[in-house]
């Protein structure tokens, strides 16, 4: 098994003393498609910032197709494309231009640059609009172009953060059956993170959850949705809080695997939700807790989540943020 990334008791501590990783331990097999997964703050842009050599580590090591990445960056920037949060393209100029640049940056021999750029307009699908400003994209042409842009260089592993925050659910299929394809052609390694679960449960071959810059679960989509159980019972209640007295009720019963408690939301995992029931309808009852709505459903990625960060993934803020400042530059 050949690994594109390897991380050992990985450790960065900021000037201010915070600890953005704490001892992560990571391993991603050449040619699969990784998704890191963890609330605002958790450490994954630093890890990432790590691998493609931004960022040197406080401690621990780090090596990215055995190259290690505080001492030989060089050789790893070579290899690896990064796609950031940020805008990578210049919106005075087309979209044939920004890639002209691009393959200049990358050393494409000058002979070879057309051939090479028409290739990833197309791969990508924005062939049409490559002598346009990139002003006038959409927030997909304009995420689609910074694709192309980074697969000029054909990495061996693409770095995506945030790939594609602030999308509509059609221009997200879109990128990633480009970057699926991508892949499958060359036989890239994909490496993101992202807050739309969906994108992590469809295209990746395993997850990572990350949290206060600790590892916490790793796996499969399917192996990780088994570790919480068979069924979920979600209870809508009344207020923000109930009391631990009522949560150690509920508890009690041994056909109980896990109570949370978020959001005005009781998420009961049990393996028979039907034969549950009753005897958590009666619990909150007798404790006085009322109950607004009931649902049953299998463990989603966001019952994984919350029951290893503690927390449900919640993206709105980070995105409508994210969408405001790309709009922002597109139009100078």
């Amino acid at each position: 098994m050949e690994l594109a990334v390897e991380v050992n008791n990985l450790v960065k501590v900021y000037e201010s003393k915070v600890k953005a990783l704490d001892g992560v331990d990571l391993k991603v097999e050449k040619g699969k498609v990784f998704a890191l997964l963890g609330p605002n703050g958790a450490g994954k842009t630093t890890l990432m910032r790590i691998l493609t050599t931004q960022l040197k580590p406080t401690s621990g090591e780090a090596f990215v197709f055995n190259f290690d990445v505080a001492r030989q960056g060089s050789e790893i920037r070579r290899i690896v494309s990064y796609i950031p949060q940020e805008m990578s393209v210049w919106t005075d100029i087309s979209g044939y231009e920004n890639l002209l640049i691009y393959a200049k940056i990358y050393g494409i021999n000058s002979n070879d640059r057309r051939k090479v750029i028409e290739e990833v307009l197309r791969s990508m699908d924005i062939e049409g609009v490559k002598d346009n400003l990139v002003k006038t994209y959409s927030g997909g042409m304009v995420r689609r172009l910074e694709i192309a842009c980074a697969l000029l260089a054909r990495p061996k592993i693409l770095f995506l953060d945030e790939p594609t925050i602030g999308l509509d659910p059609s221009a997200r299929k879109v990128v990633w059956e480009k970057l699926t394809s991508f892949k499958k052609d060359f036989g890239a390694t994909v490496f993101f993170n992202t807050h739309y679960m969906d994108e992590a449960d469809l295209y990746s071959d395993e997850i990572a959850i990350i949290n206060r810059g600790k590892l916490v679960k790793s796996g499969t989509s399917e192996e990780l949705k088994h570790t919480v159980g068979g069924e979920v019972i979600v209870f809508g209640v009344n207020g923000n809080s109930i009391g631990e007295e009522v949560l150690e009720a509920v508890r009690g019963s041994s056909l109980v695997k896990d109570v949370i408690f978020h959001n005005s939301e009781l998420s009961v995992v049990v393996e028979n939700a039907e034969m549950v029931l009753p005897s958590v309808i009666d619990v909150l009852r007798n404790k006085g807790v009322p109950v607004k709505k009931i649902s049953m459903t299998k463990p989603t990625l966001d019952d994984v989540f919350l029951k290893y960060a503690g927390t449900r993934l919640d993206s709105t803020g980070r995105i409508s943020e994210v969408t405001q400042v790309r709009r922002m530059i597109r139009r100078g």
